[in-house]
């Protein structure tokens, strides 16, 4: 099962975007107990693990976005979400989602482009 991002965009400095990623065709069972992630690549940087939630709703998010960032997820609706507040350039980059720790059941899609202007 592919997981597919959307809602990335370009915004100024200070926006907020809400990332979506739907796990279409998974069933219930498989995602409602997985440890779902948002993953940042930007340019000459590793990627890195901005935010992530347990089948039990703990949340754990990098420094860097502590405060502003908030990830959710809809088990019925198969989803998980980012809302990023107050964004930084240094936000921008293609934002996809994983399961934390790799899956054999989903596979991550090819995620959403966000652009910050200064």
């Amino acid at each position: 099962v592919q997981l597919q991002a959307s809602g990335g965009g370009l915004v100024q400095a200070g926006g907020s975007l809400r990332l979506s990623c739907a796990a279409r065709g998974a069933i219930t069972s498989a995602f409602a107990p997985t440890e779902m992630g948002w993953y940042r690549q930007a340019p000459g940087k590793q990627r890195e693990l901005v935010a992530s939630i347990t089948g039990g709703r703990v949340t754990k998010y990098a420094d860097s976005v502590k405060g502003r960032f908030a990830i959710s997820r809809d088990n019925s609706r198969k989803a998980t979400y980012l809302q990023m507040n107050n964004l930084l350039p240094e936000d921008g980059g293609i934002y996809y989602c994983s399961v934390v720790g790799g899956s054999d059941y989903f596979a991550p899609g090819q995620g959403t482009l966000v652009t910050v202007s200064s």
